[in-house]
């Protein structure tokens, strides 16, 4: 049972990954995500990006809050494996 678990958040874990990256990387061709693609990267994203960017200052036009969105996500993750496991 504990194994279906892990093996589910680190899915969770890698998608959003995934996500996280590929928003990151559509930012600079569709910087007001505006496409349909954009539109959905940043509807999943942004519940976890937002709060993030709200707490970080401000580094002009540096967004550094997916990176940091990428390390939390990757802690948690981790922290739950282990406590499961």
């Amino acid at each position: 049972m504990s194994s279906e678990v892990i093996s589910l958040v680190n899915l969770v874990v890698n998608v959003f990954t995934i996500l996280i990256i590929g928003r990151a990387l559509l930012s600079w061709f569709d910087p007001g995500m505006q496409t349909p693609v954009g539109r959905v990267l940043r509807d999943v994203t942004e519940p976890i990006i937002a709060p993030i960017r709200q707490v970080m200052p401000s580094l002009g036009m540096f967004d550094l809050s997916p990176i940091v969105a990428l390390l939390l996500i990757r802690l948690i993750g981790q922290l739950i494996t282990q406590a499961i496991g």
